[in-house]
């Protein structure tokens, strides 16, 4: 559907810049500018990716940014750079297609003045954690995973903090302090991009690909081997599962009880989380436009933006309607990004900053 392709690897040869830009969310102006590397990229990419696919997550302290085979970098507050650590060249790509290259994608966490990072490639598979004061490297667990996307979250119980990661072949929770493994499970999506979400006392994992396309719902205090004999099958660590309801590329939202996920192709799905019913699915964008931002959600309502730039508003209910569908005026394959009470858009030209006027 809309763009996808068929998954060509195309060849950079000369050189990029890797830059980081703060701008004012109220105007737009860029604050500061900085150059982070410039360099050939040591890998290709996707033909519909880019060099830079991570988001950087910052603490208000400090601002870390994955550039993919380029490492792993932190930056002040101003954009100077603090440290820089080299993971390799993380040759991405799916397990049965070995001779191409897809970009990294998996982006950063920070948690307790700890940066925290998922790889899964070819030529690397561990899940890290690095003291963001100076990039000293806390713990490295090795992880039996291949051609993952998936950036990882941080669930804080009263009896524990683990490290929550989505996979193919090792999905599960590892402890934050040491990345002991506390629970574990497989099969799913063959090539997992999103991202796990909390919802209360559990967690929403799904991937989209392969045999399977699991959307479902495992608690927080599991613990130790936690597969069913049957990827359908629950027990007391699965609440509920859904084979063939997941997402592939987008990760899904939940407000309130309710969850939405939304297939390449537009079918939106809303679920309880509290015991996994359907309430419905229905297709938005007329199967005209692939969707590859995932949703993001305000003000009792969702957000759907689709790849030709049109953003459906969808009502945060169990009832199915279309409020609105707003156009970008361009492709949009990123995920907004919420600031207090403004949405900012980035299309393949623009950043667009919408929300209500302000007085200059």
């Amino acid at each position: 559907m809309g763009l996808y392709g068929a998954g060509d690897s195309y060849a950079e040869k000369v050189p990029h810049q890797w830059r980081l830009l703060c701008l004012d969310p109220g105007t737009g102006k860029v604050l500061w500018n900085k150059l982070g590397l410039e360099a050939v990229p040591r890998l290709e990419r996707h033909t519909k990716a880019t060099q830079c696919n991570s988001t950087p997550a910052t603490d208000g302290q400090c601002i870390v940014a994955m550039f993919g085979s380029e490492g792993l970098f932190c930056f002040d507050m101003q954009g100077e750079l603090r440290w820089r650590k080299d993971l390799g060249k993380l040759h991405a790509t799916a397990h049965d297609a070995p001779t191409l290259q897809w970009g990294f994608a998996g982006s950063p966490i920070l948690y307790d003045r700890k940066a925290v990072v998922q790889v899964d490639t070819v030529t690397e598979q561990f899940l890290a954690v690095f003291d963001a004061a100076d990039g000293r490297e806390l713990w490295r667990r090795p992880r039996k995973d291949l051609g993952t996307w998936c950036t990882p979250i941080v669930a804080r119980t009263s009896e524990r903090t683990q490290i929550i990661a989505n996979g193919w072949t090792e999905i599960g929770g590892y402890d934050f302090q040491t990345g002991k493994p506390l629970w574990w499970l497989s099969e799913g999506g063959d090539v997992p991009v999103a991202s796990p979400i909390l919802a209360g006392d559990r967690v929403i994992l799904t991937s989209g690909h392969g045999k399977y396309r699991p959307m479902r719902a495992v608690r927080l205090n599991a613990s130790g081997d936690i597969k069913p004999a049957d990827i359908s099958m629950t027990n007391q660590a699965i609440a509920w599962c859904h084979p063939r309801k997941g997402n592939y590329l987008q990760t899904p939202i939940v407000v309130g009880d309710l969850l939405w996920g939304c297939s390449n192709d537009g079918i939106v799905t809303c679920f309880s989380v509290q015991s996994g019913e359907i309430y419905y699915e229905e297709r938005i964008g007329g199967g005209g436009q692939g969707f590859t931002a995932s949703p993001v959600a305000g003000s009792g309502r969702v957000y759907f933006t689709g790849e030709l730039g049109d953003v459906f508003v969808l009502p945060a209910t169990k009832q199915f309607s279309v409020l609105a569908t707003n156009k970008l005026g361009g492709l949009c394959l990123a995920t907004p990004a919420l600031a207090g009470d403004t949405m900012l858009f980035r299309t393949t030209e623009k950043l667009v900053a919408v929300g209500k006027p302000r007085n200059n």
